[in-house]
């Protein structure tokens, strides 16, 4: 009896993997063809960079934050904007958020802006992380990292915690990386891009 209450919720959560990889954006990520993908390794951060020619169009991530207020990713149109995903139950999302808040004190000033996405159900659990880590930036809370599904196929795995990824100034994904970051990675991550013309 037992056996069959544990395969069956094997086969259910299979078949939610399926529904979701299904609501994926069929696109696939089309990255710089020099180096298999452009991809820059820097303190253990794997960095994807898109082309400016092939970038797409970021979904425009929008809802409240998890203290409620409203937040929408096109508010910070004319800025790069690194937005990351994380939740209270990922270690490495613990570990990654100071850097993160450090990388946006101390590039605010060229344009650059963090937006977390807090994947956590309840607000409470999420707003106690940010304010137990003193985090400055917003965190648009997503319960389950919904709006990710809308992104380019082979970008990231949205459903693999934490990831980061990087908008230009007109709203489009010039990289992303998979695994955590540091304040260094952020920056090298946004210098090329803040340097666009």
């Amino acid at each position: 009896m037992a056996t069959k209450r544990i395969s069956r919720a094997v086969v259910c959560a299979i078949a939610a993997g399926v529904v979701l990889a299904g609501c994926t954006t069929t696109k696939t990520l089309q990255t710089d063809e020099a180096g298999a993908g452009q991809s820059d390794r820097s303190e253990g951060s794997v960095l994807r960079r898109v082309p400016k020619a092939q970038r797409e169009d970021a979904p425009d991530f929008s809802g409240t934050t998890v203290d409620g207020r409203p937040v929408r990713l096109s508010d910070y149109r004319g800025d790069v904007v690194v937005v990351n995903a994380w939740a209270t139950w990922c270690g490495p999302c613990r570990a990654e958020s100071p850097a993160l808040d450090k990388a946006q004190q101390e590039l605010k000033e060229q344009g650059v802006r963090v937006l977390g996405v807090s994947y956590d159900a309840g607000r409470k659990n999420a707003l106690a992380f940010q304010k137990e880590l003193g985090l400055s930036y917003p965190s648009l809370h997503d319960p389950g990292g919904r709006q990710f599904l809308k992104l380019p196929r082979g970008l990231v795995n949205p459903q693999l915690l934490p990831f980061t990824l990087y908008v230009d100034r007109e709203g489009r994904i010039a990289g992303a990386t998979q695994t955590p970051v540091t304040t260094d990675d952020v920056r090298n991550a946004v210098t090329p891009i803040l340097n666009e013309k």
